[in-house]
């Protein structure tokens, strides 16, 4: 029972922050449950199951309303899924003592990764040309976001869909109907590994539909908190989580002294602090801009 609480509670928090970011499903979810004690393996399997159904849904979804670019979804998905695949055969074959810091490693990255685009980052123009995409440029950035995925337990979205803003040759509504629609053959192909090679007694399917559970539970609330909280708050919230979780586990590996790990932890939570200050400062600053840019306007008029 204890279990089925922590796995709703992380997929409710995951969606809560997927929904609000369009990102970060599985490395929130994983620094959760990895946090808990659950083995990186085990983590990963439950979150790409669960991630089969949520990822379906998304990617008709996103299909419905044409927002996906078909030629770059199928050179994300095929090497994403095959590599997907290599990468959760891998995991359940390494002792999770011997990977967990390395997962924790790469999921602080990812936290990183999520503070600075959508707290430094600045923003740029995107280009409404979608057809000029390299024809191989997609095959290898495709193929390390699944292996990444698989083993870390997320990373396909934080990874894929700021690429391929960045390279400003998608719409955002192309880039992330894309990278939603190929995420499911990911979450399908690393799922099927998983089975293979951890077997069905391994996978906890209550432990599955409670990830699932919080997270349409968090759905809603998503959509809601998404219209009143700014995303770069969000942002700052998120990442901070995912980098105190999992520094909270590079610090348990190397055992300091608790006066060292207590200052460590104490840091982290003032920097996180800073932020969102920082975060609120930024929003401030844009409404009373905004604000000032209105009102001569209505001078002009």
């Amino acid at each position: 029972m204890y279990k089925l609480f922590i796995f709703a509670l992380a997929g409710f928090l995951a969606q809560l922050i997927d929904g609000s970011l369009g990102m970060g499903f599985g490395a929130s979810s994983s620094s959760i449950l990895l946090t808990f004690g659950i083995a990186p393996a085990i983590a990963s399997a439950t979150i790409h199951f669960a991630e089969v159904a949520t990822t379906a849904a998304s990617g008709t979804a996103h299909w419905k309303f044409e927002n996906v670019h078909k030629p770059t979804m199928i050179k994300l998905a095929i090497p994403g899924a095959i590599t997907a695949f290599i990468g959760a055969a891998f995991l359940s074959h390494i002792h999770s003592n011997l990977i967990k810091p390395f997962i924790a490693v790469f999921l602080l990255t990812m936290g990183f990764y999520i503070l600075y685009q959508f707290l430094f980052k600045k923003d740029d123009k995107i280009q409404k040309d979608a057809s000029k995409i390299g024809r191989y440029a997609m095959i290898p950035q495709g193929a390390i976001a699944g292996f990444l995925d698989s083993v870390g337990g997320g990373g396909w979205g934080p990874v894929n869909t700021p690429l391929l803003l960045a390279q400003k040759k998608l719409e955002p509504r192309y880039a992330i109907g894309t990278v939603s629609a190929s995420e499911f053959f990911v979450a399908l192909s690393a799922s099927i590994s998983f089975i293979i090679f951890l077997g069905w007694s391994q996978i906890n399917l209550g432990l599955v539909v409670s990830l699932s559970i919080g997270g349409l539970i968090a759905a809603p609330f998503a959509a809601w908190l998404v219209k009143i909280l700014p995303v770069n708050i969000l942002a700052v919230c998120v990442s901070g989580l995912i980098i105190f979780t999992n520094s909270s586990s590079l610090i348990s590996v190397f055992d300091p002294t608790p006066v060292i790990s207590i200052t460590i932890k104490v840091s982290l939570i003032v920097i996180w602090i800073i932020l969102i200050t920082y975060a609120l400062y930024q929003n401030k600053k844009l409404s009373f801009s905004i604000s000032k840019n209105k009102a001569n306007t209505n001078e002009l008029d």
